[in-house]
């Protein structure tokens, strides 16, 4: 009897069981399980990647007097880079030294520590990627930085502060030829990629209405000024945004619901959500033509949180007959009225009442035979990732495009940007996804909004 059959045979069996206590349909688990048996490769000394990590965060609670400091994603995706084949870690960076030196012990002995990341890729000149876990606001110049210095780069979503900060990384990952991957990892999830395959191949008919479901923004505020923290180099983790006293709220991760900083929970999980309605719609690397937005007014007081606490955002897509008016995006913080599914996730709603619902952890329909029905051999089928940081470094082996590169990162989070250039003038307005530029009523006042005033030194490209 041969034992090695059984063994994989048994290695199969485990697998599908897994994947469809997920919640996958069998045909499709079957074909993740194949798919990943073909493509198993073997990593050679040749195929060894120098890394190093830019902007750490820390994966556990600092306290700072009685406040925890939560987590941020840097360490995590820090992490799962050195978790993969061929990797070595040899470098970590941050602007908060006691983060820095975590990270570093994290990653072992002889591990090089930088606070300016400049310093870093000026001096690393064996180091072939990096990966980026800033705040929001450093993302565009760091990979615009490594990228000059020639490194591929894994940044965190949303890939940039302002739309046309986006623009400029597309431009110049094209100019360099890197690789580059926007940390939009629903991508790689197989629930995900499995909606979005069903709706291109118009499982539930025409799709008349995407509704992405994101959370509410927190409320709090004012808060008090305080004494820099020892080993936070604080104008440098400010950059190119206004020079103001240092207010922990502003700093690690609830920088998210200050407008300086980030866009709120539209660019936290509209980033992810948005995402894969576009995947799912075809636009990767175009956009809606209008979107009109309202919101609960923010607070006005200093150092207070000032993303709209409640808000939505419409956008409809030119994807109807000869380029029509087609599909409507629903991005929305809460639950409309009658809503009965998860409080977060995207709902694809097509003809005859059918929908399909997916989010981290279900996807469901509103009849069992969208999903368990196979698709057809002529069907539509998108990229397979075989995990999203697994896919980066295959690429910058491979020189190929990742799943969701920096072309279709910018457009997706230039939908979340579009959003909330709406909820903050409460306009609507007619958007060129061609030319990436407002036009008609109010179109003055919008593409003002697509880019901010940078403070000195801190340039975009310098």
């Amino acid at each position: 009897m041969n034992q090695g059959n059984l063994s994989r045979r048994g290695f199969l069996a485990k697998s599908l069981g897994g994947l469809t206590a997920a919640g996958l349909p069998l045909w499709y688990a079957k074909e993740i399980v194949t798919d990943a048996q073909e493509k198993k490769t073997k990593t050679g000394p040749g195929d060894r990647i120098v890394m190093a990590a830019i902007g750490t965060g820390t994966n556990r609670t600092r306290r700072t007097g009685d406040q925890p400091i939560r987590g941020e994603r840097g360490f995590g995706i820090m992490r799962e880079a050195m978790g993969q084949p061929g990797v070595t870690m040899v470098a970590v960076c941050d602007v908060d030294r006691p983060n820095a030196d975590f990270a570093a012990n994290s990653v072992g002995r002889g591990t090089r520590v930088f606070e300016d990341y400049r310093e870093l890729l000026r001096t690393m000149t064996d180091v072939d990627a990096v990966t980026i876990g800033t705040p929001d606001h450093w993302h565009a110049a760091v990979a615009i930085a490594a990228m000059r210095a020639g490194k591929d780069v894994y940044c965190e979503k949303p890939l940039t502060l302002t739309l046309n900060e986006g623009k400029e990384m597309v431009r110049v990952a094209r100019e360099t030829n890197r690789v580059v991957q926007t940390g939009s990892q629903q991508r790689s999830d197989a629930r995900f990629r499995l909606a979005c395959e069903l709706v291109r191949n118009g499982r539930i008919g025409t799709v008349r209405r995407v509704t992405t479901l994101i959370g509410d923004n927190p409320v709090g505020g004012p808060f008090a000024s305080e004494a820099v923290p020892a080993g936070l180099n604080w104008d440098f983790w400010l950059g190119q945004t206004p020079r103001v006293d240092y207010v922990k709220q502003r700093c690690h991760y609830d920088f998210r619901w200050f407008y300086d900083y980030s866009g709120g929970k539209m660019t936290d999980w509209g980033a992810h959500h948005n995402d894969i309605a576009q995947w799912a719609l075809g636009m990767d690397e175009s956009g809606p033509i209008r979107v009109r937005g309202e919101g609960t007014a923010p607070s006005r007081e200093a150092n207070s949180f000032n993303c709209h606490p409640r808000f939505t955002a419409i956008y409809t897509y030119g994807n109807g007959p000869e380029g029509r008016a087609g599909t409507e995006l629903v991005c929305r913080s809460h639950t409309p009225e009658g809503w009965r599914h998860p409080n977060n996730g995207i709902l694809f709603e097509g003809d005859d009442g059918k929908w399909i619902f997916v989010n981290r952890g279900s996807i469901s329909a509103s009849q069992p035979t969208l999903l368990s029905e196979a698709l057809p051999g002529t069907a539509t089928r998108l990229e397979v990732s075989p995990g999203h940081m697994r896919n980066f470094i295959e690429c910058v082996r491979s020189r190929r495009q990742p799943i969701c590169h920096a072309g279709v990162g910018h457009r997706s989070v230039s939908v979340c940007h579009l959003g909330n250039i709406a909820i903050r003038t409460g306009h609507a307005f007619t958007w060129d996804p061609r030319e990436q530029q407002f036009t008609g009523e109010h179109a003055a006042e919008g593409n003002g909004m697509l880019e901010r005033p940078r403070r000195d030194p801190y340039r975009l490209n310098g």
